[in-house]
């Protein structure tokens, strides 16, 4: 056996010996640097595991109109939470919710066996059901306030609007766009809990108390809004549309006063919609313009000189040419008009020649593009649409027949925010300006954070010719298919548009859309925009039947509430000789309007065969007769089937449903007042021929325009 020495040994102790003061040292280092070195660290972590947080929302700002009128507000409401650690007896406890909350107990007891440290069971209970729940003295369960999003007006701009949802995000609309601005920061309740999640008896409690957010007030007026929503809505259901757009800006500075969309959703309680009612089809849908879009053509053929005012065009009433052919809208055609009377007529051939030929594609395009088609406005709001403009040079065969016909509103789609705010361009000597939904960011003192100011994007067309197509608007209202959208004492300028829709199988279907853009007053005006029926169910599916008078209806509302004096029309400055009248416009109008109002002007009325609504007269409108002279009106005829059906009772039922119910029949509705049906003529019972028309009187408290 091999033997050591004493060296040995004591080296070897004395190594062990080194080797335990090193590890010693070691510890002890460590000792110090956790201990004090890092004992910050290690403290502040050792509270975060304890001190268990339960959030606390912090209030959305509110969402004002320009009159400060709250649109969107925050109010407190009780939710009740669960600690899943604390529960004992889970069995007992989701039983016992389940009958306070009105919960499925299954629902509750798989909540409360979550691994978080909580849950949330239900975040809006009455203060009674939050009291129940308190007196339960559940262990692990709480009650906390929770705000939650409130809209006073119901669906009033919901589309606008938008809705945040139940963790305070915005989801839609404004509520989402400028959702930075409205959430605020969240605030805490942070209590001392044991590795289990269990609350320390006598343990630290504190609480964090959120920052509200910021307001916002909105270049919407909230009675302007109404008269716009609740007019669409009656148009809308009067003509069995699909759907119904309206716009309406302030065309000097961008402002958007008013942005309906109908059928449109209540956003308190917006998960009961379908989610296609939600977006605001102002900014996120596009369509052909049809015949909306000459004033773009028109404008620009002359801004660019290759047309006048006075220019004589002869109608070809079918052109055939760049290898297609475009016809007029009327059979006959117009013969020879001028440059005015061919807008008046809305004559498509002349349109084609002044878009493919005169401008030619590039030149077009340049102009069609200055006004803001082909791109984004620039509107705060999410998911604006850009629309599709073709560019020259890109289609090999035909390109000149693809812009003969945008010149007349096809091949092209728009939004109805890009039209609402071309017609502002004319209004606004030529200046396109970019438009906007909220003026002012503010916080809770008042203080403005941000503030909108109005923005030039630029000069489409020169003022001279801006004015004088304006006056051209003008003439279409006056003479021309816009004679609904004439309001007495206010020059209303605009244009009327008829426009066929694409099939998906290509080509076009037999879906129409009625629309109308204008202004009013020609000489300095205050209010433009645009309102679109889309798929409208009636025949004729004229913009100047339908959707003028609409415009009309709102616009004079709209211009009456923002104290605009009336003045008299510069056309019945003019007196006729003695014993003279000048003939009054009644294109568009029903024959029943327009016999009267020939009548009052002592003129006789002679039609070219039986009908609802007058398409053409001769003598043109503005002619100076003889007293007691004949009108001759052309009336478009609708297809009689002489089949006969019962008027149902409407009497009780919501302006919808009252359209619904005589839709189903066979009959038309024509609405008069808002609110509940209170009166039907002819009464129910009475037999009517299909598509004759059931007029109700409805009546309510609802908001009115002063």
């Amino acid at each position: 056996m091999k033997r050591f020495s004493m060296v040995t040994v004591r080296k070897r102790v004395v190594g062990l010996f080194f080797c335990f003061v090193l590890l010693f040292g070691i510890l002890t280092f460590r000792l110090l640097y956790l201990e004090v070195i890092r004992n910050d660290y290690f403290t502040t972590l050792a509270l975060e595991q304890r001190l268990r947080p339960i959030p606390i929302l912090a209030n959305r700002g509110d969402i004002l109109d320009r009159n400060m009128n709250k649109l969107a507000v925050s109010m407190s409401a009780d939710a009740v939470y669960a600690i899943p650690a604390e529960i004992t007896d889970m069995e007992q406890t989701a039983s016992v919710l389940a009958a306070m909350l009105d919960l499925d107990a299954e629902w509750v007891k798989e909540r409360l066996g979550r691994k978080q440290s909580m849950v949330w069971l239900k975040l809006k209970i009455d203060p009674d059901t939050a009291r129940e729940v308190l007196q339960a003295n559940l262990k692990g369960i709480g009650v906390t306030d929770r705000p939650q999003r409130f809209y006073p007006n119901g669906p009033l701009a919901a589309q606008v609007l938008g809705f945040a949802g139940i963790d305070n995000q915005g989801l839609e609309g404004i509520e989402a766009y400028y959702d930075r601005y409205l959430r605020g920061n969240p605030g805490m309740l942070l209590q001392e809990r044991d590795a289990g999640g269990r609350a320390i008896p006598g343990g630290i409690e504190s609480r964090l108390q959120p920052q509200d957010g910021y307001d916002l007030v909105l270049t919407i007026d909230q009675a302007i809004q109404y008269a716009a929503e609740s007019e669409l809505e009656r148009a809308v259901l009067e003509t069995q549309s699909e759907f119904g757009i309206m716009v309406l800006v302030q065309p000097k500075t961008g402002e958007v006063l008013a942005s309906a969309v109908y059928p449109s959703f209540d956003p308190n309680s917006y998960n009961e919609y379908p989610s296609g009612l939600w977006r605001n089809r102002a900014v996120t849908d596009q369509f052909e313009p049809g015949s909306t879009f000459k004033v773009v053509t028109g404008s620009a053929a002359l801004d660019a000189g290759v047309t006048r005012l006075d220019e004589v065009f002869v109608d070809p009433v079918r052109l055939v040419r760049w290898g297609g052919r475009v016809s007029c809208w009327r059979p006959q055609g117009h013969g020879e008009e001028t440059f005015i009377e061919a807008v008046e007529n809305s004559c498509n051939p002349i349109f084609a020649i002044l878009g493919a030929d005169r401008l030619g594609p590039q030149r077009f395009y340049e102009y069609v593009s200055a006004f803001g088609f082909g791109k984004k406005t620039g509107i705060d709001f999410p998911g604006e649409a850009v629309g599709q403009v073709p560019k020259p040079g890109k289609t090999k065969h035909g390109e000149l027949l693809q812009w003969a016909n945008i010149g007349f509103g096809q091949g092209i789609a728009v939004t109805p925010i890009q039209l609402a705010m071309m017609a502002a361009a004319i209004a606004n000597d030529g200046k396109l300006m970019q438009p906007y939904l909220v003026k002012e960011v503010r916080d809770k003192q008042g203080n403005i954070i941000e503030e909108t100011t109005p923005k030039l994007v630029r000069q489409v067309v020169s003022e001279k010719t801006a004015r004088d197509f304006a006056m051209v608007m003008r003439s279409v209202v006056v003479n021309g298919s816009g004679a609904n959208a004439a309001i007495a004492g206010y020059a209303v300028a605009g244009k009327t548009g008829t426009a066929e829709m694409p099939s998906p199988q290509g080509g076009y279907s037999e879906d129409r859309m009625a629309s109308f853009l204008g202004f009013a007053p020609v000489e300095d005006p205050q209010i433009a925009g645009v309102i679109m029926l889309v798929r409208i169910g009636v025949r004729p599916a004229y913009g100047g039947t339908w959707a003028a008078p609409v415009f009309a209806r709102v616009v004079e509302k709209a211009l009456k509430y923002l104290q605009v004096p009336r003045q008299a029309d510069p056309e019945t400055l003019a007196q006729p000789s003695a014993g003279s009248v000048f003939v009054p416009n009644v294109k568009s109008l029903d024959v029943e309007t327009a016999r009267a109002v020939l009548t009052q002007a002592s003129l006789k009325v002679e039609l070219d065969k039986p009908g609802t609504i007058v398409e053409t007269q001769m003598p043109q409108p503005g002619t100076e007769v003889k007293k007691g002279s004949t009108v001759y009106l052309g009336i478009y005829q609708e297809d009689e089937t002489g089949e006969e059906v019962v008027v149902p009772k409407v009497i009780g039922l919501s302006l919808r449903d009252a359209s619904v119910t005589l839709g189903q029949s066979g009959l038309r509705i024509r609405i008069v007042g808002t609110g509940v049906a209170v009166e039907q003529t002819p009464p129910p019972g009475t037999t009517m021929k299909k598509e004759e028309v059931v007029v109700v009187r409805f009546a309510s408290g609802q908001l009115e325009l002063p």
